[in-house]
């Protein structure tokens, strides 16, 4: 198998996409973070020291979403469509999911698990105080569309 993010000898490299059609893209992803019944409940009731964890989070996704070609080394800078960031409450965690679409000549896959990992360790750092042994115990690929390669969706369950 051939790895496009190497060359001939090995080097990591930048894959050229200029030949490539600019398509709509998009892409999901998620991130889980476990927490406890307590934590749970002063996040939904607005009960933490540091205020809305929540706005927090889903500000962070979006900004780190923005900066993923700063964080990962051979990532392209994309004009981003849109970016959406949803945490719900769960039974013992809080699921991340963030999607993020763009009209370009790559994919958005590492901007959307970006986004979700971020926005996971944001909701981390507002609620450390009260729990730190809340733990992201997910991030993965949900879905993607566009290019190429065409659709994606995740099948089963990530643990």
């Amino acid at each position: 198998m051939e790895l496009s993010h190497l060359d001939a000898k090995g080097a990591a490299r930048m894959v050229d996409v200029g030949d490539k059609p600019v398509t709509r893209r998009k892409a999901r992803a998620r991130a889980r973070l476990e927490v406890s019944d307590r934590t749970l409940e002063l996040i939904t009731s607005g009960g933490l020291p540091k205020g809305d964890a929540f706005a927090v989070a889903r500000l962070a996704g979006i900004m780190a979403a923005k900066q993923t070609p700063g964080l990962i080394p051979l990532c392209h800078p994309l004009p981003l469509s849109s970016v959406q960031v949803e945490l719900s409450p769960g039974q013992g965690e809080v699921v991340i999911e963030a999607t993020v679409s763009t009209t370009a000549q790559t994919g958005v896959e590492m901007e959307a698990m970006v986004a979700a990992s971020v926005a996971a360790l944001a909701l981390y750092d507002m609620i450390k105080s009260v729990e730190r042994a809340a733990r992201i115990v997910e991030v993965c690929l949900l879905e993607k569309s566009g290019g190429k390669s065409g659709h994606f969706r995740r099948e089963t369950a990530v643990d």
